[in-house]
């Protein structure tokens, strides 16, 4: 392939994680998340103190719903969009979803917290979805050599755009008069509805010049959905020709626990705990700017240390950060570990992605990263329902947050078990096998 084209294909790739990173940043991380404690789920209790309590543990079973819907539709959507061809198709209709639903958040306002979560809900599920069918592309569009470059480099235009529109964001929420907006809480909903505007615009370059992937060589022609289905049956039995996947799938499930939790639970904790929402929406434009650099600094270190010396890096740093978000008071502590945070999310999760892209056969990238995506969903729903269902029998958040260090070592005690060289060596194999 031309290497004009090549980087243009690339590009145009990375561009979705730029496009649909302002739903990561403003929906799941920043402002809805405070929104729906302060005016959405404000009415569930006639205390104060009682109603941000429970608006924390509302928000973390909201989010586990959402993720247990996507989690079971992955792998079966990735096996279909396998065999039927259709990677870019499905994405399509994720993304439009997401879209859709993330706008009509605007039209939220107090008391409404079950709508909102139904809306957050349908619209996670696209966010989550369309994640699926634009990771499985991974390995299409990557030269083998290029992955881990090429998938941090995705992280990276992810925090840069996700920050850019939460900065825009931050401004509209903080000045609304400045926009003629005539209140904060207006602005904020209307933030809600510039994110499904800019996940559409952004992204047109991997629908327009990214290719569908060649289609696998089959002898006989069925129905899509019934291939599907069977190939998903054929996927569980099949499992243990990739030993070395299944079991980093293992290990990734449950690190992801914790990182998922961190991410989706720590604003509305804060918020429990006291913190303003300046200091808040702050601190996490922050983590999307650092996330820049050190998502390239993961995919350069993966280079000269390897992938799973990267990984146990960025484990380690998050358990300082479960640690000290227990001891966490202040806006200032707030700040310190979304620093850490900002160090390592982009990066381990990128490095992840690329060691599983390496091991994954490329005729079964939209089936397999269905159950890649599948196990970070899984991760999601236990760690924020823990997270959520501790809070509510304590009466506090601060305990929840512990309980996120043994997903980090369990992981990590998982991850050393994982002999990548013979997982790619299987992968290449099978490739050879289909004709890729």
């Amino acid at each position: 392939m031309n290497e004009k084209i090549y980087r243009k294909i690339v590009n145009a790739w990375c561009m979705y994680d730029w496009a649909n990173s302002a739903f990561a940043t403003t929906i799941i991380a920043a402002v809805l998340p405070i929104f729906y404690s302060a005016v959405a789920a404000s009415t569930l209790s006639p205390d104060p103190e009682k109603a941000k309590v429970l608006a924390t543990s509302y928000w973390g079973y909201t989010t586990s719903i959402s993720l247990l819907v996507a989690a079971f539709l992955a792998p079966i959507l990735g096996a279909i969009a396998d065999y039927a061809g259709a990677k870019k198709r499905f994405l399509a209709v994720f993304c439009l979803t997401g879209v859709l639903f993330t706008s009509l958040l605007v039209f939220i306002s107090t008391g409404d917290w079950l709508l909102c979560s139904l809306f957050y809900i349908i619209a996670n599920m696209g966010f989550a979805g369309g994640n699926v069918f634009y990771d499985s592309l991974l390995p299409h569009v990557a030269k083998p050599e290029d992955i881990d470059q090429v998938s941090s480099k995705g992280f990276a235009l992810g925090y840069l755009g996700g920050g850019l529109l939460l900065i825009v964001n931050m401004a509209m929420i903080q000045f609304p008069k400045l926009f003629f907006i005539p209140s904060v809480e207006l602005a904020t909903r209307l933030s809600f509805l510039t994110v499904g505007i800019w996940w559409a615009i952004f992204s047109i370059p991997i629908l327009r010049h990214v290719p569908e992937p060649e289609r696998p060589r089959v002898v006989e022609r069925v129905n899509p959905v019934v291939a599907g289905f069977g190939r998903l049956s054929n996927t569980f039995r099949e499992i243990r020709r990739y030993r070395e996947l299944f079991v980093f799938l293992i290990a990734f499930w449950i690190y992801a626990n914790g990182i998922g939790t961190i991410i989706r639970m720590s604003t509305i904790y804060g918020t429990e705990i006291g913190i303003g929402r300046t200091a808040l929406l702050g601190a996490l434009l922050w983590v999307q700017f650092i996330g820049v650099p050190f998502s390239f600094l993961f995919g350069w270190l993966a280079k000269r240390l390897g992938a799973k010396p990267s990984i146990y890096l960025g484990l380690a740093i998050y358990v300082l950060i479960s640690i000290g978000g227990f001891f966490m008071r202040v806006a200032w502590h707030f700040w310190a570990l979304a620093t850490m945070v900002g160090m390592v999310m982009g990066g381990t999760q990128a490095i992840s992605r690329s060691l599983y892209g390496l091991m994954t056969p490329k005729a079964k990238t939209a089936e397999f990263f269905g159950f890649y995506s599948t196990s970070s969903k899984f991760a999601g729903i236990f760690g924020p329902f823990v997270f959520g269902l501790v809070g509510q029998l304590t009466g506090a958040g601060r305990w929840g947050i512990l309980s996120v260090i043994i997903f980090f070592a369990a992981g990590a005690f998982f991850l050393t078990l994982v002999n990548e060289k013979e997982g790619i060596r299987i992968a290449r194999a099978e490739d050879a096998a289909v004709g890729l």
